[in-house]
Order: structure tokens, then C-alpha cells, then sequence
């Protein structure tokens, strides 16, 4: 576990639509080991409503238009999947 006091530091610097992005992206490249277009439509089409649900008083206005866009590809890449 990371102390709360490391996190806040780093939290202070950025913004929430850049941490929820980094989030975003690493969560991605874990998630490329499971060679699974599902997974990888679920986490696009959960993180596509955290930007879309994320009030844009702490956040840019740009992490609105990255949530209506992941949302957008998130059931593209589901549909894709293999069963």
C-alpha cells in the first residue's frame, strides 16, 4: 500500500481528468495480457462513464468529450470480441 501522503502529493499537482487517465491507461495495458477485446470493451465503456459523470468543475471540459468518445468505441471493441 502507498501512504495517503504520497498520493495527495501527487494528486495536488494534476488534476482529476489527468489522474483518471492515467488510471485509464494503465488499466488498458494490464488488461492487454488477456488478449480479450471484451475486457478491453468493459473497461473502455466504464472509464468513458466515469469522464462523462465526472463534474466539470474539477475537471476539464476535453475529459467530457473523452468519456462520449470511449463511450462511443467501448461497444465497438465488446461486439468485436470472440465468445
Amino acid at each position: 500500500m502507498l501512504p495517503l501522503q504520497l498520493i495527495d502529493s501527487f494528486l495536488l499537482n494534476y488534476n482529476i481528468g489527468q489522474a483518471l487517465l492515467l488510471v485509464f491507461i494503465l488499466s488498458t495495458v494490464g488488461a492487454l495480457p488477456l488478449k480479450s477485446r471484451r475486457v478491453l470493451g468493459i473497461n473502455t465503456i466504464v472509464f468513458g462513464l466515469i469522464f462523462l459523470l465526472t463534474p466539470v468543475a474539477i475537471a476539464k471540459p476535453h475529459y467530457l468529450f473523452l468519456g462520449v468518445t470511449l463511450l462511443i468505441v467501448g461497444p465497438i471493441l465488446y461486439v468485436s470480441g470472440r465468445r
